[in-house]
């Protein structure tokens, strides 16, 4: 099939606004299947027993279909913050996007994050007022909450019909065609009297819209000459590619009603493959390439998703960005440089995968069993290297740690927990080798529990989870001396080693030696310092890690036949303890960076909030005109649960990111709390 006949759309939205049930009802229109529902747990793209379970969708899914020879591939992705991931994914290789409203809901939080993802990647994008059905449902109302939360050039496509408030149908603003639904389906009719004025008007500024988009066809506006169908719709076509027009179509998902008008929009006005600029990547060397997404090119692909089975293995969807790919063809892993040979292709619908001896470019395939292909990788011709830049995933920022119930299972946790890092790159996994717990992080409270349940349904693995404990640090205010005397006599050859040193205050661990007239021999010196080192890894005010204590080795003793190098290892730890406690230790904090953006209504409750949690704003940007950035230094032990607290305070709205930034020392009062906790 021809590039120019391919449509990747993904479809986005808040959670509850309809999307699979819109991606169900376009696939089972189109593919003669019969329709499943969220409710009934049999939809497509909702396979998962996880979703089943919520009732929601926790990954993103591809039902292609194939109509008026296009093939069409929708990417169903979840409406819940948790899983903004999967929306990342998809946005990273589609070119045209459907947003799902809910019209008794209105523009949601989801709605907006969503919006501002597409934004940024400048997808084209049809919004789709659903439910239109429900009662008291206004839709000039929706349509100003629209224009005002997501932009001023979202123009209905679609006007509704009904009387008595009650949705029975609607008008294509285009074409002037009605639509009414009869209780099973939509069908042709004439537009109501009462409806047509208000259609008429949306129609004239609609073709006003197009004539401004080139001098002759504005001339032939304004001298009274009527456009025609092509030319409207053409105009429309340029002006949502280039985004300066955003379509608002109404319907109800469930009833079925707008779902053939969304499908004749997705072909007519939303990008083909061959419409796009090409796609840059690089070369060995670092140069930019560019790549066209027409079957003549060289073969190139982008790995944007990873699925793993616990019986059929690892399964790796991409998108062709140019040339073509067949079975029995040799394949590079640009970013390992291995190759392999495609033994099968598959193209994907839901959970079920159909094999297919080609896929051309700008089509969704998949493959499975390639070892060391993962998420955000690039294939292409081995003569012909290029290599896409990965996808920029949000990092994990709610952390907890998990136990087994079972020492089984401990072996087993490992291997599971290395399947769902390659399935989510939003999920980290870490050993505190301090406190020896196993951390897993995530996005959210609903992002850990999915994992959870994953876990638990698909390895058999139920796992005990526990608060994840701060690793603190412990540091020296003054400097003291110490001695150590490690002597030991047991018959025959013994221990001996006695070391003077000093400690201080410095930037970081670090071990010197001032020793005159050979009183420690400097083959031992290596020793003293491995004893310093060994010391630190404890400290004795709290049983933390020490950092910055400069150790100097000053002076010492030794035996000709007894000292050896445990016994000189030995005094430097004891030289470390005799003089910690004189050394006015105190407990230092993580400190973590964070960059919190918020809805500019918010700000002042973010503050306020911030404060109270000891930390230091350090800047304030605009991020757009309704959004801004606050970033801030925080102690890690206030800021546990801050990714709850924060969806609590901005209703969903407000995210942050996270990275370590230094240590720094507790107050008093919160180092008495950290001493009685430990007790």
């Amino acid at each position: 099939m021809s590039a120019s006949k391919i449509r990747n759309v993904v479809v986005l939205g808040h959670q509850g606004s309809g999307k699979t049930t819109l991606v169900e009802s376009l696939y089972a229109t189109f593919s003669n299947k019969t329709k499943g529902s969220v409710e009934r747990k049999n939809t497509i793209s909702d396979y998962l027993v996880e979703e089943q379970t919520r009732l929601s969708s926790v990954r993103l899914s591809i039902v292609p279909m194939e109509v008026d020879a296009h093939n069409i591939n929708l990417i169903d992705i979840p409406g819940n913050d948790d899983f903004i991931g999967e929306a990342i994914s998809a946005v990273s290789v589609v070119k045209g996007a459907i947003l799902v409203i809910d019209a008794a809901s209105g523009v949601e939080v989801e709605t907006v994050k969503h919006w501002n993802l597409l934004r940024k990647k400048n997808i084209p994008t049809i919004i789709y007022v659903n439910k239109m059905d429900k009662e008291n449902i206004v839709f000039e109302e929706v349509l100003t909450e629209i224009r005002t939360k997501l932009g001023k050039n979202a123009i209905p496509f679609c006007y509704p019909m009904g009387h008595n408030d009650g949705f029975d149908g609607f008008v294509n603003v285009v074409t002037l065609k009605a639509r009414k639904y009869n209780g099973h389906t939509c069908e042709d009719a004439e537009i109501y009297d009462d409806k047509k004025i208000k259609v008429f008007e949306l129609h004239n500024t609609m073709v006003e819209a197009v004539a401004q988009t080139s001098e002759e066809l504005l001339d032939k506006f304004f001298s009274g000459e009527n456009l025609s169908h092509e030319e409207i719709q053409e105009g429309l076509r340029l002006g949502v590619l280039n985004g300066d027009l955003i379509p608002v179509l109404v319907g109800s998902a469930v009833k079925n009603i707008g779902i053939h008008t969304l499908l004749r929009m997705l072909i007519d006005y939303l990008p083909n493959p061959t419409d796009l600029n090409p796609i840059i990547g690089y070369d060995k060397s670092g140069k930019e390439v560019a790549r066209k997404t027409l079957n003549e090119e060289a073969f190139s692909a982008f790995v944007f998703k990873t699925y793993v089975d616990s019986y059929s293995g690892i399964s790796s969807i991409f998108k062709v960005n140019s040339g073509m790919i067949r079975t029995g063809e040799e394949v590079m892993i640009a970013n390992t440089n291995k190759t392999f040979v495609v033994n099968q292709l598959f193209k994907i619908c839901g959970n079920k995968q159909s094999a297919v001896s080609k896929l051309e470019a700008g089509d969704i395939g998949l493959v499975n069993k390639v070892e060391g292909l993962e998420t955000s990788m690039t294939l292409c011709n081995p003569k012909n290297f290029i290599q896409y830049p990965m996808i920029e995933f949000p990092g994990a920022v709610y952390f907890k740690a998990l136990t087994t119930k079972s020492k089984t299972d401990d072996d087993k946790l490992g291997t599971v927990l290395t399947k769902i890092m390659l399935e989510d790159r939003s999920i980290s996994v870490s050993r505190a080798m301090e406190t020896n717990q196993l951390l897993i992080g995530s996005l959210g409270l609903g992002h850990l529990n999915y994992i959870l349940e994953r876990m638990k349904n698909s390895y058999k693995l139920d796992v005990n989870v526990e608060d994840y404990r701060v690793i603190y640090r412990e540091t020296i205010k003054t400097s003291a001396s110490g001695s150590g005397r490690y002597i030991k006599q047991s018959g025959g050859s013994g221990f001996y080693g006695v070391v003077e040193m000093e400690f201080s205050p410095a930037k970081e661990n670090v071990f010197t030696e001032e020793v005159f007239g050979g009183a420690v021999p400097k083959n031992y010196f290596p020793a003293v310092e491995k004893g310093f080192y060994e010391a630190v890894e404890k400290g004795l005010l709290a049983g933390f890690p020490v950092i910055g204590v400069k150790a100097c080795l000053k002076d010492g003793k030794y035996h000709a036949v007894d000292s050896n190098e445990l016994s000189f290892k030995m005094a430097s730890i004891l030289a470390f303890k005799d003089a910690y406690m004189k050394c006015k230790p105190v407990i230092l904090e993580p400190i973590i960076k964070i960059i919190v953006t918020v809805h500019s209504d918010d700000v002042g409750t973010i503050l306020s909030d911030l404060n109270s949690r000891r930390s230091k704003i350090i800047g304030m940007d605009i991020n757009s005109v309704k959004d801004q950035k606050i970033t801030a230094l925080v102690p890690e032990r206030e800021i546990l649960e801050y990714v709850n607290d924060l969806k609590s305070m901005t209703q969903g709205s407000g995210y942050f990111n996270r990275e370590f930034y230094n240590y720094e020392e507790v107050p008093q009062f919160i180092q008495a709390k950290i001493l009685e906790e430990i007790k």
